[in-house]
């Protein structure tokens, strides 16, 4: 395999963290090895105040974080906080752009334009953007990192990963458990399942707990959002990109909900609208911008692409969410419009569907690979379930009791079947918990790691 690596000079941020950029040319196909590449990119960073003199410094072992989505990449400002926290365990750390995002070769829809590829070339390119290659470049980086140690344990390390990231966790168990020293996740051990169905059938009764709790805090909202989107069904609202914002695209507002201080936000975007319909007869420029900026699927793609796809094995997802969202009247306008205006309409969760193909500018290229995709049954195993059942790596999970994004039962049935795994679980933490609860969920979760037993 063809592979070159890229190190930028170091350089050291306050704090005395000693940073080193580097890029890693891997085939975007690995069945391919000598076909075409692209650049991964991981960022090391490592406590210089804790080991002085780069002896000393390269022998600190190695913890890389996944980031969750799937789509996105590391922002810096996580890296540091949360590097400052896990260094202090005596770890120099590793945060990964995954292979689409951030600073790693990116896909947008404009690169794809340039290369002139039609809707098959675009969705056999995002076929290759799942965990099990994700889990590959992981392995090409550290043989790079560690395969000159004279130890066979030193050429191991330990990962972190945070929800989707915890999803690729369990892929590198099924298929590279010989790699890893120790696993942690955080809202992240995935659903055992070969379609999206299940997830979505689970987590549709969450969101609906979740708009319940929205409703009682902010009772006013029941009938200013039936106003807000009596106002974006009448008129052609466009947002500052050029998307549109449609009754739909308001309601997905409702991923927030999963989040710490989620509720809050979407309730200040309600009161800000119904304050212009109030006294401009119309949504200002500043809203709508508030909006845009919320919603994350014009920048990252993959986000929205293969969200459903990345539960299939050997089958298809077929627009999942969007198929259960509609059995549930709560959530569909087009039924509640014509009931009393003191029926709340219920907001979306972290789910994808097919008109969001249309109203977000920047999707709008990938429609006819987005169905293609949503059609398409050749996904291979993600999971090996008999090594899971017998694996020995200590696993180390922060499960949120509830979690919008990840089902608690779904995770119950899936920590069943991992061998060795531990869990701390909290009612007291959302799916950003590791962001707002950083040192508590850390400190449990190494406590965890020690295995010590009353």
């Amino acid at each position: 395999m063809n592979m070159e690596v890229t190190q930028l000079e170091p350089y050291i941020l306050k704090g005395s963290i000693k940073v080193i950029d580097r890029f890693f040319s891997v085939p975007l196909d690995y069945a391919k090895p000598d076909g075409q590449l692209i650049r991964i990119f991981v960022r090391n960073l490592i406590p210089v105040g804790e080991a002085k003199g780069s002896s000393v410094e390269s022998d600190l072992p190695y913890l890389l974080y996944l980031q969750g989505g799937p789509g996105f990449g590391v922002d810096l400002s996580l890296s540091v906080d949360l590097g400052n926290a896990l260094h202090q365990k005596g770890y120099q750390t590793l945060w990964l752009d995954p292979r689409g995002t951030g600073l790693s070769t990116p896909i947008t829809a404009d690169i794809f334009q340039a290369t002139q590829m039609d809707d098959k070339d675009i969705a056999q390119y995002f076929k290759h953007f799942r965990a099990d290659n994700i889990v590959r470049d992981c392995e090409t980086i550290r043989h790079f990192l560690l395969d000159g140690k004279k130890d066979p344990e030193a050429r191991k390390w330990s990962i972190l990963g945070q929800s989707f990231g915890g999803f690729c966790a369990a892929t590198y168990l099924s298929f590279h458990n010989d790699s890893l020293k120790e696993v942690f996740t955080t809202g992240g051990i995935p659903p055992m399942v070969d379609s999206p169905d299940a997830v979505y059938e689970a987590l549709v009764l969450k969101v609906e707990q979740r708009n319940k709790v929205y409703y009682e805090k902010y009772p006013q909202d029941v009938r200013n959002v039936r106003r807000i989107l009596d106002f974006l069904e009448r008129n052609n609202v466009v947002l500052p990109n050029g998307g549109n914002l449609s009754v739909s695209r308001w309601l997905q507002l409702g991923m927030q909900f999963g989040s710490h201080g989620g509720i809050d936000r979407v309730h200040q975007l309600v009161f800000r609208a119904i304050t212009d319909l109030d006294s401009l007869g119309r949504l200002s420029y500043g809203l709508l911008d508030s909006v845009q900026g919320t919603q994350s699927f014009d920048t990252n793609p993959i986000y929205a692409v293969l969200h459903e796809p990345i539960y299939c094995q050997g089958r298809t997802a077929s627009w999942s969410a969007h198929r259960i969202i509609q059995k549930n009247d709560k959530f569909v306008w087009g039924k509640v419009k014509h009931m009393s205006d003191d029926v709340p309409i219920y907001f979306t969760g972290e789910m994808i569907f097919p008109d969001m193909f249309e109203d977000y500018h920047h999707l709008r290229p990938l429609r006819g690979a987005a169905e293609l995709l949503a059609n398409d049954e050749d996904w291979p195993m993600l999971y090996d379930l008999e090594t899971l059942k017998k694996n020995k790596v200590k696993v180390n999970a922060a499960t949120y009791y509830d979690d919008m994004y990840v089902d608690f039962g779904l995770v119950q049935q899936t920590a069943s079947v991992i061998g060795n795994v531990e869990q701390l679980i909290t009612n007291q933490s959302f799916h950003d918990g590791i962001r707002k609860n950083m040192d508590s969920i850390l400190e449990t979760l190494f406590k965890l790691s020690k295995r010590e037993r009353d």
